[in-house]
């Protein structure tokens, strides 16, 4: 049975619907043939990645800003607004922060008024630059709470917070998710974000920048796994609220995946290394057997697979 499906048709909101996760997650649930809310204030999506929707009878589209109060009638929340790239989450700390925390307090008091079942797109971020490697659930981080990162960092953090606070105190259906590096079409080219930045500079022939000395690793999970794991956390059962890492735990150097884009672009592309910034971490790899035993879930897509998809997309661009 297909777990999306396993309750029957259900009128699903997503915020930051229409980010590079979101549209990705409105796709497949429409497919699965759910009525879909997408949400999103256009801060750093697209509508690009939702028009193709745009005339699906059972899809809506609503600009909104999670920091203020929504009134609207659903059974299942999944609340992914907020700025994922350092880039754009930097731009604006103050609200990166409000996103989070405000965000979070109003869609679980929503959740709370109608009965949803809400899911939080929390993030790898919350275990910092960490000093246990892999990373497990039960891991408490290392996370600077006062550098430029913190912002979102310490948002996600709080965010949790607030989802199992209202767990305690309401006993309200929660699922945390804590997400890994995940990449795919539709990631803007300019967020800043390792897989996008090495792939347009490729295809552009300009020089692949990597920040150190390219030693530090990552885990990428392609977007398709990453819905699939998503889906599957919030029709779990009750009792599995999280948090679950889900992400791939393939892991690479970034300059193993430097050389691994040039080489599928065909670019003439040199890397240079400029110095790495502020609280930067330096291993990011999931333990997600939690994810494996709670959900049977596991990546399918593997890299070489994955990056030709999104390099084809960049060149499409």
């Amino acid at each position: 049975m297909n777990p999306a499906s396993s309750g029957g048709s259900r009128r699903v909101l997503i915020t930051g619907g229409a980010g590079f996760l979101g549209s990705h997650l409105c796709d497949r649930l429409l497919a699965d043939g759910h009525d879909v809310l997408c949400v999103d204030n256009f801060y750093t999506s697209t509508r690009r990645n939702i028009t193709h929707l745009l005339e699906h009878p059972n899809f809506e589209l609503m600009r909104h800003d999670v920091t203020f109060p929504l009134y609207v009638e659903v059974d299942r929340i999944y609340n992914l607004a907020c700025p994922a790239s350092p880039i754009h989450y930097q731009r604006d700390p103050v609200q990166t922060t409000k996103t989070s925390v405000h965000g979070a307090i109003n869609m679980l008091g929503l959740a709370k008024r109608t009965g949803a079942r809400i899911l939080q797109a929390s993030t790898s971020e919350i275990y910092g630059d960490p000093e246990l490697h892999p990373q497990p659930e039960s891991y408490w981080g290392n996370v600077n709470p006062i550098g430029i990162r913190s912002c979102y960092d310490e948002g996600k953090r709080c965010a949790e917070t607030l989802f199992f606070d209202y767990r305690r105190q309401h006993n309200l259906p929660i699922k945390v998710a804590r997400i890994f590096n995940t990449y795919g079409p539709r990631m803007l080219p300019n967020d800043g974000r390792v897989v996008s930045n090495f792939i347009v500079q490729a295809l552009e022939g300009r020089d692949i920048t990597i920040y150190g000395d390219g030693s530090q690793t990552r885990s990428f999970c392609f977007v398709d796994d990453l819905v699939e794991g998503l889906i599957r956390l919030m029709e779990s059962d009750e009792e599995v609220t999280g948090p679950v890492n889900l992400g791939n735990p393939g892991e690479f150097s970034i300059r193993k995946l430097a050389e691994k884009v040039v080489r599928l672009v065909d670019s003439g592309s040199t890397i240079v290394y400029e110095p790495l910034p502020q609280d930067d971490p330096t291993q990011r790899q999931p333990d997600i057997r939690h994810a494996r035993e709670a959900l049977g879930w596991e990546p399918k897509i593997p890299l070489d697979e994955g990056l030709p998809r999104t390099i084809d997309y960049f060149r499409d661009l």
